[in-house]
């Protein structure tokens, strides 16, 4: 999948400003249209959507969603049909879906209620909790430890939201600062700018995996909170949804869901070859079988 150019800057203040969200069409009739179709990734969700060694895009999430690609070229005819990439942060992803500059986020956005005001979700394809990364001689084990430490999340995720809500609540007395993006939130712990980074586990797994040193880090702490994660896509729109939807349910019922799991979660991956060592969680197991999208609260 090729790479595609940089947003130009008025359309990211198109997404911002909230002007284009009536004038997107359907997906589907949009791409037939336009005989091309964006692909949103994340730089560094790594297993789901991240940067490989080549620059460029790979994941789970990413082969799925390249597997969504070939249904929707029988979808609309177009067997000439391009494929547009185009990077994504936490706190662009929602603007450029609704303005309709991406069409299908291929990341690990949690899929919410509040979210699901702007956006529509597929069938959920992962569940996580949040902990925390510190450096392995870092005597933070647990929430607990934290009063008097600098916390890192990633400014627009529901971690920080919920690092934030969890601080108050128990009275933990840490300081929690914001990063632009997981890479960044990683290196204030690997440079002792901040003494732990609280994000999804399996993003945290990982960014451990794909860093220098993986030794030198560890994922600790019990999970505060279970939450899912699944494709995003734009809001009141059935059809393209429904192609989604029954995407995944084909390579559930084919066996290929399981196998390509097991190729990011259980097996050696790039950069670097190491194994996540991370099996299928209860709540995933069960999924495979309801096909819910239910959200998170």
């Amino acid at each position: 999948m090729r790479a595609s150019t940089l947003v130009a800057p008025t359309l990211l203040a198109a997404a911002f400003s909230g002007s284009a969200l009536a004038q997107t069409p359907a997906t589907l009739d949009k791409i037939k249209a336009s005989g091309s179709i964006t692909l949103a990734y994340r730089e560094s969700s790594i297993p789901f959507s991240y940067l490989g060694g080549d620059g460029q895009p790979t994941g789970f999430g990413w082969e799925i969603c390249g597997k969504i690609v070939e249904q929707v070229k029988k979808a609309t005819g177009r067997t000439d049909l391009k494929v547009a990439t185009q990077s994504v942060t936490s706190q662009n992803r929602i603007p450029l879906m609704q303005n309709g500059t991406i069409d299908i986020e291929c990341g690990s956005t949690t899929n919410n209620s509040e979210r699901a005001k702007q956006v529509a979700f597929a069938t959920n394809y992962f569940y996580t909790g949040t902990r925390l990364l510190v450096k392995s001689s870092s005597p933070v084990k647990s929430l607990a430890d934290l009063k008097g430490k600098k916390v890192v999340s990633t400014t627009g995720t529901t971690n920080y939201q919920v690092l934030r809500k969890v601080n108050a609540e128990r009275d933990l007395g840490f300081d929690l600062i914001a990063a632009k993006d997981h890479a960044e939130s990683a290196l204030l712990v690997q440079s002792d700018r901040a003494d732990a980074f609280g994000m999804d586990d399996i993003l945290l797994y990982g960014l451990r995996a794909s860093s220098q040193n993986p030794n030198d880090l560890a994922v600790v702490g019990e999970a505060i909170q279970v939450e899912p994660y699944a494709i995003m896509l734009r809001k009141d729109d059935p059809a393209f949804k429904k192609l989604v939807d029954d995407t995944l349910a084909q390579l559930i019922k084919s066996g290929q869901f399981e196998a390509l799991y097991k190729k990011w979660f259980q097996s050696p991956i790039p950069p670097k070859g190491i194994n996540l060592n991370a099996p299928m969680s209860k709540e995933l197991q069960e999924n495979l079988k309801a096909l819910s999208d239910k959200p998170a609260t």
